[in-house]
């Protein structure tokens, strides 16, 4: 059987591929995570004409923190190199980059969805459904490969909930042999919740709002945490050893420490520090 673990790292953004996308099709609102606003389609006036950020290094000082926690999921060099067939939006012919800031979000979707598809593949507890993730796998990567204007009419909503319906049931084998597999906070509010050494192993966390939540010293090994809110929540010597899609910009939007255990899929953000 195939190993899919490989094929996770390819499910991040390569901005030496990409022509700067998120930097352009994506709009910005002056707020604690953008130093200033910006429409959808104009560019950011960080960027160069190389497509680099001007402040890469300083991105957080600079009050662009938003930037540092983004991750297209490699849609950004799908779109450039694929899609567009390696036509940059500088040089491509009139309505190119309305329709490259029309796409790029769709394929952004689809590449979130294909991350949750392939890591749900990896999960030994969900073989009973690895031919129906296998098949919707294949189906989003054929979705993805659309044309410009099959991507732009694309009912991305009506594809995500069939998508979620399988990774809801993906999570319940997942966590099927764990203590707290009854644990459910989807979609709880626990903003700024003190859940300090909380027992959340195995807990359903979907959507869950956990911003400046306390979590240090927490137990949430094998917790599903898609699309949980972890802004500023406090991972300090947090144990999140098999905890499931949970992805990069999740973890990079979090403060954690060197005692905090991370699921393999994700690495250690470079702002932690040993204090959290």
């Amino acid at each position: 059987m195939r190993d899919h673990t490989a094929d996770l790292a390819g499910l991040r953004g390569d901005c030496a591929r990409c022509f700067g996308l998120c930097c352009v099709a994506l709009p910005f609102a002056a707020s604690s995570d953008f130093a200033l606003d910006k429409p959808a389609g104009r560019p950011c006036p960080n960027l160069g004409d190389d497509h680099r950020c001007g402040i890469h290094d300083q991105l957080r000082q600079r009050g662009f923190t938003g930037c540092t926690v983004y991750d297209c999921f490699g849609a950004g060099q799908r779109v450039s190199q694929v899609t567009f067939g390696g036509r940059d939006w500088r040089t491509g012919p009139p309505g190119h980059l309305r329709r490259m800031t029309e796409v790029f979000p769709v394929v952004r979707q689809l590449h979130e969805l294909l991350r949750y598809l392939t890591e749900a593949l990896t999960l030994p507890a969900a073989r009973p459904l690895h031919a129906e993730l296998r098949r919707m796998r294949e189906r989003t990567e054929a979705l993805a490969s659309g044309t410009p204007g099959e991507l732009a009419a694309l009912d991305v909503p009506a594809h995500r909930q069939e998508v979620n319906v399988l990774l809801l049931r993906t999570s319940e084998l997942a966590r099927a042999g764990t203590r707290g597999r009854k644990k459910n906070r989807r979609h709880a509010d626990l903003l700024g919740a003190r859940l300090r050494g909380a027992d959340l192993s195995g807990a359903d966390l979907r959507g869950a709002c956990l911003i400046a939540a306390d979590l240090t010293g927490a137990d949430l090994r094998g917790a599903d945490l898609i699309g949980a809110d972890l802004r500023d929540t406090d991972l300090t010597d947090a144990d999140l050893t098999g905890a499931f899609f949970l992805t990069q910009p999740q973890v990079t939007a979090a403060r954690g420490s060197a005692g905090t255990r991370l699921p393999d899929s994700v690495t250690r953000p470079a702002h932690w520090t040993a204090g959290g």
